[in-house]
C-alpha cells in the first residue's frame, strides 16, 4: 500500500506536468484547429533560460526561491515572445493552406528549435541547481517534496485562472468567438489575429513554467527534453477531449497516474522481463483504449464545427 500511495503521489505530480503543457496544445487546438507539435520545444526552451539565468545568479547570494521567481519571469518572457513569432512566422501565413501544411510545418518548427537550443547551449546535459528544500515532508511512508508541492499548486491555481479567463473576461469571450468562426467574430469587432497570437502567448507562458518545474523536479536539463513530454501532452490533451480545457488537466493526470503506478509494477507484472522504463506501454494502451471506445476523448469536444 505504501509503494501504491507513493507511485499516486508520483503520477500526480508527473500528470500536473502534463497537464500544464497540455493546457498550451487545446488552447491552440480549440481556436485554430492546429496541433502545435513545437509546443514541446517551448518547454525545453523555457527550462534551458530558466537554467542559464540560474546558473549565473548561483553565486550572488540570491534566495532560492527567488532565482527560481526570476528564472520563471525570464522564461515565460522568452517563450512567449519566441511562439508569438513562431505563429506569426511560420503558422500565420498558412491559416488558409489545407491542413498538412501548418502540420508537416510545425514538426520542422520543433526540429529547427531543437538544432538552435542544441548549438546555443551545446548537447550534452547540464544539471539543474537545488533551488528548493530538499528535505521531504514524510507522510507516514509514502513522501512528497517541497517541488512536487509546489508543482501541484501551481497546476490548481493555473486551471482556475485559466477557466476564470475563458468564461468570465472579455478576452475569453473573444476567444470563444474567434473558435466559433473567426470571420464573424471579425465581423462584430474581435481582432482574430491578436486573438489568436494572445492564445499562443499563453500557451508559451504554461509550458514556459511546466518547463521550469520538470528541469526542478527532475534536476537535469537538455536540448531533447521537450520531445517526450510533449508528445505525452499531446496524448493527454487527445486522452481528455482535445479542445477542452478541462479534458486537458483530466487527461494529464490520468495519464501521469497510469505511467507512475504502471513504473512501480511493471516489473512484478511481467516477472521482472519489462523494468520501469518501458511504462510508456500504459499510457498508449490507455490511449488506444479510449480513442477505441470514445474517439472525441473523455470529455469530448466542445469546439463548434465552423461555417
Amino acid at each position: 500500500m505504501e509503494t501504491l500511495i507513493q507511485q499516486i503521489i508520483n503520477g500526480l505530480v508527473l500528470g500536473s506536468m502534463y497537464a500544464l503543457v497540455a493546457l498550451g496544445y487545446t488552447m491552440v487546438y480549440g481556436i485554430i484547429n492546429l496541433i502545435n507539435f513545437a509546443h514541446g520545444e517551448i518547454l525545453m526552451v523555457g527550462a534551458m533560460v530558466s537554467w542559464t539565468l540560474v546558473t549565473l545568479l548561483a553565486d550572488s547570494g540570491i534566495p532560492g526561491w527567488l532565482l527560481m521567481l526570476i528564472g520563471l519571469a525570464a522564461a515565460i518572457i522568452v517563450c512567449a515572445t519566441l511562439n508569438f513569432a513562431v505563429e506569426k512566422i511560420a503558422y500565420r501565413p498558412l491559416r488558409n493552406a489545407p491542413r498538412l501544411a501548418p502540420l508537416i510545418t510545425a514538426m520542422g518548427m520543433s526540429l529547427l528549435l531543437q538544432v538552435l537550443a542544441m548549438i546555443i547551449w551545446k548537447p550534452n546535459p547540464k544539471p539543474f541547481p537545488l533551488l528548493l528544500p530538499t528535505t521531504p515532508f514524510d507522510l507516514g511512508g509514502p513522501v512528497i517534496t517541497v517541488t512536487q508541492c509546489l508543482i501541484l499548486g501551481l497546476t490548481v491555481c493555473i486551471l482556475a485562472g485559466l477557466m476564470y479567463l475563458v468564461n468570465y473576461t472579455k478576452l475569453g469571450r473573444a476567444m470563444r468567438a474567434t473558435a466559433e468562426n473567426p470571420r464573424v467574430a471579425g465581423l462584430m469587432g474581435v481582432k482574430p489575429d491578436f486573438i489568436i497570437s494572445t492564445t499562443f502567448v499563453i500557451g508559451a507562458a504554461l509550458a514556459a513554467v511546466a518547463g521550469l518545474m520538470w528541469a526542478a523536479n527532475y534536476g537535469t536539463v537538455q536540448h531533447t527534453m521537450g520531445f517526450m513530454p510533449g508528445l505525452k501532452a499531446f496524448t493527454a490533451a487527445v486522452l481528455g477531449g482535445i479542445g477542452n480545457l478541462a479534458g486537458a488537466v483530466v487527461g494529464g493526470v490520468l495519464l501521469g497516474l497510469i505511467e507512475a503506478i504502471g513504473a512501480g509494477y511493471l516489473g512484478d507484472l511481467t516477472g521482472g522481463v519489462l523494468g520501469s522504463h518501458y511504462a510508456d506501454i500504459f499510457a498508449f494502451i490507455a490511449l488506444i483504449l479510449v480513442l477505441t471506445l470514445r474517439p472525441s476523448g473523455l470529455l469530448g469536444e466542445r469546439v463548434a464545427d465552423r461555417a
